[in-house]
């Protein structure tokens, strides 16, 4: 499995996401907002899209990235099949070209936060969960505009489907109005598409990696991805 990051102007986690992954023993190709030939990439593999200020967040968080030449060629790729990641501003970028449903607005309270914050998810069956469901996972936040909306019909069918991957907790697991950051409707930390191919989040796994920075509560999402590469391609060499 091979890991392309793009980096768009105003990208400031594309390193910390490469880190994180040389971390895990992968590959990854560096991608520029400019690019257009993924040919490099199967649809076994995955692209994504970190976190930052993409073009500065004018207008509105991942508007202008949203047509950036390289997304024409993600949503071709997602639309094959193509595995894509979204963090932080990368989910905003997603939501904005419409691969996810639902947007990102400012926090409730306003203001830019920057913890560590509890998620969850109840999902066991998902790309970036198969290692981390049913346990909260103390994972960094850092977003002023991450509150997750959408109409109660989306909202209705993301939780019929199983698209909501990842909810607000506190440690003990429990989701509450004081464990949410931002005011996400429902506590909605992460989504996927219907297809399962396509994921966004706003906490940020690749910080919580390396045990030099105190925290490894993000290993078990890339865990997940890892662990679904592997029993792929026996499938493929069973098959």
């Amino acid at each position: 499995m091979k890991f392309g990051v793009v980096t768009f102007p105003g990208s400031n986690c594309d390193q910390d996401m490469i880190d994180a992954l040389h971390a895990m023993g992968q590959q990854v190709i560096r991608l520029w907002h400019k690019d257009t030939d993924l040919s490099a990439f199967s649809t076994d593999d995955m692209i994504i899209l970190p976190g930052g200020f993409s073009y500065g967040d004018y207008l509105r968080c991942g508007a202008l990235a949203r047509f950036s030449p390289i997304m024409s060629s993600i949503i071709a790729f997602a639309r094959q099949g193509g595995k894509v990641l979204g963090v932080c501003n990368g989910f905003q970028i997603l939501c904005e070209a419409h691969l996810l449903p639902g947007v990102l607005l400012p926090n409730a309270g306003r203001n830019f936060i920057c913890r560590n914050t509890y998620i969850i998810s109840r999902q066991p069956h998902t790309l970036l969960t198969r290692k981390a469901a049913h346990r909260p996972l103390l994972v960094p936040i850092a977003h002023a505009e991450g509150r997750y909306y959408a109409d109660e019909d989306t909202i209705e069918n993301l939780f019929a489907n199983g698209q909501v991957i990842f909810q607000y907790c506190n440690e003990h697991g429990e989701v509450s109005a004081t464990s949410n950051p931002n005011g996400s409707l429902h506590h909605i930390a992460g989504i996927c598409n219907r297809e399962k191919n396509v994921f966004g989040m706003m906490p940020h796994p690749e910080r919580a990696v390396l045990a030099e920075l105190g925290n490894t509560d993000g290993r078990p999402i890339f865990e997940s991805i890892l662990s679904y590469s592997s029993s792929h391609q026996l499938h493929s060499a069973v098959s």
